[in-house]
């Protein structure tokens, strides 16, 4: 008798054991998916931003070369 109950105790667990690890994968999966999503477009925007950083600060040694030629033309 006590062989049959242990015996159903442990098909019991082991069939609840991996029946739960088949939906942590999924949900893994799933989750994996979803940071994939939102990194790709979280580095879309870095880049963007680092474009327009880029941009700026050639606009700003433009406008300083500039300056340096008024000044330096102003000398003479």
């Amino acid at each position: 008798m006590k062989k049959v109950v242990l015996s159903l105790a442990l098909v019991a667990f082991l069939g609840l054991s991996l029946n739960s690890c088949r939906e942590t994968k999924k949900e893994v999966e799933e989750t994996v998916e979803e940071v994939e999503k939102e990194t790709e477009g979280a580095m879309e925007k870095a880049g963007k931003a680092m474009d327009n950083v880029v941009e700026e600060g050639k606009e700003a040694v433009d406008a300083v070369d500039d300056a340096v030629d008024e000044v330096d033309g102003e000398d003479n």
